[in-house]
């Protein structure tokens, strides 16, 4: 009882990272019916951003994720504009479209930091909890409460802002948004932002869990993904739950199939989208393209 305590709560610190991924794949989706598949890569650079105002600007880590969300969010916006005239076209185009800009951002990444990556030491250096015999590491308590406020704040700026209920309203009906004088560019830039600004913090608080590499959004962006699946595509309640079931699969999957934790995974979500191939909430907000 003790381990699996102990494999559950790492796999709902690292499936809070995934939520926060798959958030951000909800939100854009959403607003503005485009499958990003760079989402990834801005998560790759949001860990970039952070591990280098932490650890070579020398910023305390709250204060140097809060400047790299605030950068990523205006590169959220350039990749926007970058990407709108993909906005309600054929799947396979956005598909490649996007896949093609992920790639531009990884190539990018190695330009100005380099191939080989690098450690994020813990921000939090305090030893491992002991609460009834079962150790829990600090830093994922952190990563959980951190995660956890993201999303209360995302949600109350979606239903109680009037820039969040026009993203919603966008999400429904843009031709309607638009005839109700909603701006819509500016809502898709809005949610770009926001969506840059989850990935960059699940980047950043990553990095002391894993290693920093041009590599690393790969592998995040599509549990991510697999986790906005998993809950319904475009759902944000089913968004965290799917990423934080992901995360706990993985993790189990991790403990009990070395060498074949990622088939395994894989393997248990095929399982549940066969049986429920519109994901936990099945919702169906946006299908424009």
């Amino acid at each position: 009882m003790q381990v699996f305590l102990q494999t559950f709560i790492g796999g709902m610190s690292l499936g809070a990272i995934y939520a926060l991924v798959a958030l951000g794949f909800s939100l854009v989706y959403r607003t503005m019916g485009l499958v990003n598949f760079a989402h990834g890569s801005v998560v790759m650079i949001g860990a970039y951003l952070a591990s280098t105002f932490y650890l070579t600007v020398r910023l305390p880590f709250a204060l140097a994720m809060v400047v790299a969300i605030g950068v990523t969010g205006l590169i959220g916006i350039i990749i926007e504009r970058v990407l709108r005239p993909l906005e309600n076209k054929d799947f396979d185009l956005m598909l490649i479209g996007t896949i093609g800009f992920g790639i531009v951002l990884e190539a990018l990444a190695i330009v100005i930091w380099g191939a080989t990556g690098r450690a994020v030491p813990s921000p939090v250096p305090a030893a491992p909890l002991d609460v009834l015999g079962i150790r829990i590491r600090t830093y994922d308590l952190v990563v959980l409460a951190i995660a956890a406020v993201a999303t209360v704040l995302l949600v109350l700026f979606l239903q109680r802002t009037k820039r969040g209920i026009a993203m919603q309203a966008v999400a429904m009906d843009h031709q309607a948004a638009t005839a109700v004088g909603i701006h819509v560019g500016r809502s898709n830039s809005m949610a770009f932002m926001i969506g840059a600004g989850l990935a960059t913090l699940a980047g950043g608080l990553v990095g002391p869990l894993l290693y920093v590499s041009p590599a690393m959004g790969g592998a995040l962006g599509i549990k991510g993904f697999a986790g906005a699946i998993l809950g319904g595509f475009g759902s944000i309640p089913g968004a965290i739950l799917g990423g934080i079931s992901i995360g706990v699969i993985d993790s189990f999957a991790a403990g009990h199939f070395q060498g074949y934790s990622e088939l395994v995974t894989f393997l248990i979500f095929t399982m549940i989208i066969m049986i429920r191939p519109t994901g936990i909430f099945g919702e169906r907000t946006v299908n424009r393209a």
